[in-house]
C-alpha cells in the first residue's frame, strides 16, 4: 500500500509540474497511464535538462538511459562499425562491450583497433591491457602494461600503474604489488589503491598495516564528493565495514 501511495504522489507531482510549466499535453497521458516508468521518462527528458550543465545530473541521465536500454551504446557502436571499419569505431565498440562487462570481446576490438594504427597508441594499449586484466588474462595484461610508454600526464601514469599493481597481485608478486599500491595510495585521490592494498595486506595477515591504510581511506571520505562516493559505493562500504572489524579485533593477523 505504501508503494502504491508513493507512486500516486509521484504521478501527481509530475502532472502538476507538466501543467504549470506548459509542457506538451501528451506527457500527461504518459504520466497517468505508464505510472512510474512514465514519470521517469518525463523527469529524464523534461526536468533534468534544466540542470544538464551539472556533472551529477549528466551522470544520472546517462545511468537512467543505460538502465532503460543497457545495450543502446553497443547497438550504436556496431552500426557505426558496419558503416566504417575504423580504429575509432573499433575502440567505441570495445568501450560499449566493456561497459557491459564483456571484457574478452572488448579485448578483441581493442586489439583490432591497435592493428589498424601504424604505430602503437598508448591510449589504445591501455584499454587493451585493462580488458585483458578484467577478462582474467593477467600475464598478457602485465606484459602490455610493462611495455607501455610513459605519459605526459601523471594521472594517466598512475592509472596504468594501478592496473599493473592489480596484474602483479594476480600473478603472485605480492611485495611488488603492495609497494605500488602504497605509492599510488599516497598520490592518487580517492581510495581505490589504499583499499586494494589493505585487502592484499589482510591476505598476508598484516593487520596493523591494513588498519593504517583503511584509516586513511576513512579520513579521505570526509573530503570525497558524493559523486565519487556513489561511483565506488561497494568499495567504500567494504572499507568501513572492514575497518570496524579490525578495530574490534574481529579480523586476525
Amino acid at each position: 500500500m505504501h508503494l502504491i501511495g508513493l507512486s500516486i504522489l509521484i504521478q501527481i507531482a509530475c502532472a502538476v509540474h507538466c501543467v504549470r510549466t506548459g509542457r506538451n499535453g501528451l506527457w500527461l497521458m504518459v504520466i497517468i497511464f505508464l505510472s512510474i516508468p512514465g514519470c521517469l521518462a518525463y523527469s529524464l527528458f523534461e526536468i533534468l535538462p534544466q540542470y544538464s550543465g551539472r556533472r551529477e545530473v549528466r551522470a544520472v541521465k546517462a545511468a537512467a538511459a543505460r538502465a532503460l536500454n543497457p545495450e543502446r551504446d553497443l547497438k550504436a557502436a556496431r552500426e557505426a562499425l558496419e558503416i566504417s571499419d575504423t580504429a575509432a569505431n573499433r575502440i567505441a565498440l570495445g568501450d560499449a562491450l566493456g561497459e557491459l562487462g564483456r571484457w574478452a570481446e572488448a579485448a578483441g576490438e581493442y586489439a583490432a583497433a591497435a592493428a589498424k594504427s601504424p604505430l602503437p597508441e598508448r591510449a589504445t594499449q591501455l584499454k587493451l591491457a585493462q580488458a585483458q586484466l578484467e577478462s582474467g588474462r593477467h600475464a598478457k595484461a602485465r606484459e602490455l602494461l610493462e611495455q607501455l610508454p610513459a605519459s605526459g600526464s601523471q594521472a594517466e601514469n598512475d592509472r596504468s600503474a594501478l592496473l599493473l599493481a592489480r596484474a602483479l597481485e594476480q600473478e603472485g608478486e605480492t611485495e611488488r604489488a603492495l609497494q605500488l599500491y602504497g605509492e599510488l595510495g599516497a598520490r592518487m585521490p580517492g581510495g581505490e589503491a589504499l583499499c586494494r592494498q589493505a585487502a592484499l595486506l589482510l591476505t598476508q595477515r598484516r593487520r596493523a598495516e591494513a588498519l593504517s591504510a583503511l584509516g586513511e581511506v576513512e579520513r579521505r571520505l570526509k573530503r570525497i564528493d558524493r559523486f565519487e562516493r556513489a561511483a565506488h559505493a561497494d568499495m567504500y562500504e567494504w572499507a568501513a565495514r572492514t575497518l570496524g572489524e579490525l578495530r574490534a579485533g574481529q579480523v586476525g593477523g
